[in-house]
């Protein structure tokens, strides 16, 4: 059982309840996409969730109460061995096997692709969103545009002026941005004004211009520099793109050392895999905030991670042979690449297989 999968499990857990009048709360809203969470150190079992703390207000009842009511129903799921409340009334889940809630976790990303983290379909919510004319802000505004499509709301996009030439052809922002006065009185409203860019950003080329920008806080002064054309550990950019590269260079490895990737136990890569199943929130606060710069930061956590923790270890050293844990770290690996190239996708950036 994928977290996905956990999450829909729970939440017609929640249905069935309210179907059979055990609670009285209308499932609409947040409680539409119920968040499973990897335990924590010293947790129990691989994933947990507070949906009954947070469903106990409208149906009347302590959340202890409510965690009871949908652990009677879990119980007998399949994937799921144990169900337990602990606390005020979180529900935990231990899934079959060991290894098998990373297992799962990889298999998830890998079977989505850059989708991984998407909504499942349309929310309906209609978002129409301006910028002035300034190259950030466009940006800004093109970037935040995709990351609420990926969340599953309908976007339209507007600029005071067209933008210019320039942008277009070095930058990619779209070329017929223009003021948006059609009427849809239910569509959200919003003017997107991040601190502009204090110098022409141009120069630096698509990839490291388009992070300049993204990279810091809308509230924070971006610094439009060849720093971030640096191909060295101090530049961010340079750590995602690279780190990408590496996990495509280890599946051509592998290919040539006569094994493939297998989804299987990677438990001790607890760091790197609590990064990569954070991304789908990740995303959704992005979009929810208005904010690229959440996601740019996280693919450099996720890049750090990797590098650090797993890309010594995916191939096989010396005269050694390869296993099944290698098979299991080079579809860790895959997964990485994954995220990563559907992050820099969504800034604009590109996500190379050679550095």
């Amino acid at each position: 059982m994928t977290p996905a999968e956990l999450s829909r499990t729970v939440l017609r857990a929640v249905r069935r309840a309210v179907d059979d009048g055990e609670l009285d709360v209308a499932v609409c809203g947040a409680e539409q996409r119920v968040v499973v969470e990897r335990s924590r150190p010293g947790g129990r079992g691989d994933y947990a969730t507070n949906v009954a703390l947070q469903l106990a207000r409208p149906a009347g009842r302590p959340p202890r109460q409510v965690a009871e009511i949908l652990s009677r129903r879990l119980g007998d799921s399949p994937g799921i061995t144990d169900v337990a409340v602990t606390g005020p009334g979180f529900l935990n889940f231990s899934l079959t096997g060991p290894g098998a809630a990373p297992a799962a976790l990889v298999a998830e990303i890998l079977r989505a692709g850059h989708q991984y983290g998407y909504a499942d379909g349309d929310t309906g919510r209609l978002v129409r969103l301006h910028a002035p004319h300034e190259v950030r802000a466009v940006v800004v505004m093109e970037v935040v545009a995709d990351l609420l499509r990926s969340q599953g709301a309908l976007v339209r996009t507007s600029c005071a002026e067209r933008p210019r030439p320039e942008w277009v052809d070095v930058l990619g922002v779209t070329a017929d941005l223009r003021r948006d006065t059609s009427d849809a009185p239910d569509a959200e409203h919003v003017t997107l004004r991040p601190v502009p860019a204090p110098a022409d950003p141009l120069p630096l080329g698509r990839d490291a211009a388009r992070w300049a920008l993204l990279h810091p806080a809308g509230h924070d002064h971006p610094r439009v520099d060849e720093r971030h054309l640096a191909q060295r550990e101090s530049n961010p950019l340079f750590r995602v793109q690279y780190a990408h590269a590496r996990t495509r260079a280890l599946t051509r490895n592998a290919a040539r050392l006569g094994f493939d990737a297998a989804p299987g136990d990677v438990e001790e890569y607890r760091d790197l895999l609590a990064a990569l199943e954070d991304h789908p929130r990740i995303l959704r606060s992005a979009a929810e905030h208005h904010a690229p710069d959440r996601l740019a930061r996280h693919l450099v956590g996720v890049a750090d991670a990797f590098l650090a923790d797993l890309h010594p270890y995916v191939l096989p050293q010396g005269e050694e042979k390869p296993s099944a844990a290698h098979r299991a770290r080079l579809a860790l690996a895959e997964a990485v690449g994954t995220v990563l190239a559907g992050g820099l996708t969504l800034l604009g950036i590109d996500a190379p297989a050679h550095v």
